[in-house]
């Protein structure tokens, strides 16, 4: 079976460099694991102000979590 899901999110990606968990981020943002696990397949995506608190728990630009819209 192929995996057509768009990828909007590179959270997971973010999480594997900071070498950190989804239940570490679940904790630090007091969110249901399920949830980041739902953000990191990409099955449902945070919402712009949980963006930002993801970006700001793992240190990096909000930027660094998103897939990008243009072609290199």
């Amino acid at each position: 079976m192929e995996n057509n899901k768009k990828q909007y999110n590179r959270i997971k990606a973010v999480l594997a460099d900071r070498s950190k968990t989804n239940l570490w981020l679940a904790e630090r943002l007091n969110v249901n694991k399920t949830t980041v696990s739902k953000w990191c397949t990409n099955d449902i995506q945070p919402t712009m102000d949980t963006l930002f608190r993801i970006a700001g728990a793992l240190d990096c630009d909000v930027k660094d979590l998103l897939v990008s819209n243009k072609k290199i």
